[in-house]
């Protein structure tokens, strides 16, 4: 493996017993850790995944991967040869797609993973947008599930993902499209930041557990409140608000204009200063080449430029 650059010449009778399917997933399970995770990607069965190994590791005459726990990993000989592998399959890859002509019609499906509570603000403008481009696209919003991200977006389960920014691994890249801030809604009629601090609060989260996005702001000012309701929607927590005269709800002010408010609740910027959150769009690194997947993406950018 490791004279791959070399000048000898290539053996061609070598050819007949090498299977180049098997070097993909030799790839995915390096990258991943994980057989089942590289069987999801390449559409494949766990068992058909465990079998190909298998003669990968005959014909290589290497374990390639050694369990370690719940992951896969690479054997000094894999760590050496993911590399070169990798390189040549891409080499390939791009030999193909140069001789690919392109066609917006083409494209039959557009798969975006996103928050529901994002949906309101994303969706529509996305469905008008194509919608004008006269392409017969079927649109597909999915639950967001951010533990299978790096998985779901490799395989092309999904097209993109579109959430708050954070950290989703390198090889998950991020554009922003919409900022938004966070205001306070309540039954009161006038809040400071003492009161806001010192007033029982409404939660939203879709997570069972886990600190919520404005109490990570709120403890890097080391300010704390308390949160006596967690709820999954916005649209339940302000009914729930109404029962509550001291109460407040803080919600995106984006999500807000896309639901039902009593004319009885009361909105105000919070009084204590709040980063405005950035809401943006994933897509995996390997498609950068991909011109489905680059006219999709410009086509989005325009949406929100």
């Amino acid at each position: 493996m490791t004279n791959i650059h070399s000048k000898s010449p290539i053996d061609m009778g070598l050819f007949h017993r090498i299977d180049i399917n098997l070097y993909p997933l030799f790839i995915a399970i390096y990258e991943q850790k994980s057989i089942s995770k590289a069987a999801q990607i390449l559409s494949i069965t766990q068992s058909a995944a465990s079998h190909a190994l298998q003669r990968l590791r005959g014909h290589l005459k290497d374990d390639l991967f050694v369990r370690s726990g719940s992951q896969m990993l690479p054997t000094p000989f894999a760590e050496q040869s993911y590399p070169i592998i990798k390189s040549a399959l891409i080499a390939i890859q791009s030999i193909s797609i140069q001789q690919q002509s392109f066609d917006p019609n083409m494209v039959n499906s557009l798969k975006i993973a996103i928050h529901d509570e994002i949906e309101p603000i994303i969706f529509p403008k996305l469905v008008a947008h194509f919608q004008k481009l006269g392409l017969s696209i079927q649109f597909v919003s999915s639950k967001l599930d951010r533990k299978t991200v790096d998985a779901d977006l490799v395989s092309q389960q999904i097209d993109f993902v579109i959430d708050l920014e954070q950290n989703f691994g390198e090889r998950i890249q991020f554009n922003s499209l919409v900022k938004d801030q966070f205001v306070a809604c309540t039954l009161l009629k006038q809040i400071d930041a003492n009161t806001y601090l010192a007033a029982p609060h409404i939660g939203v989260s879709s997570r069972r557990t886990g600190i919520l996005v404005e109490d990570i702001y709120l403890n890097r000012k080391q300010l704390s409140r308390q949160v006596f309701l967690r709820c999954q929607h916005y649209s339940t927590a302000l009914q729930i608000l109404e029962q509550y005269p001291n109460a407040i709800l803080t919600i995106p002010k984006n999500i807000l204009t896309h639901l039902n408010i009593s004319p009885s609740l009361n909105i105000f910027d919070v009084p204590i200063e709040l980063p405005k959150m950035n809401i943006g769009i994933y897509w995996h690194k390997n498609l950068s080449e991909n011109k489905r997947h680059l006219f999709l993406k410009s086509e989005i950018f325009k949406i929100f430029a």
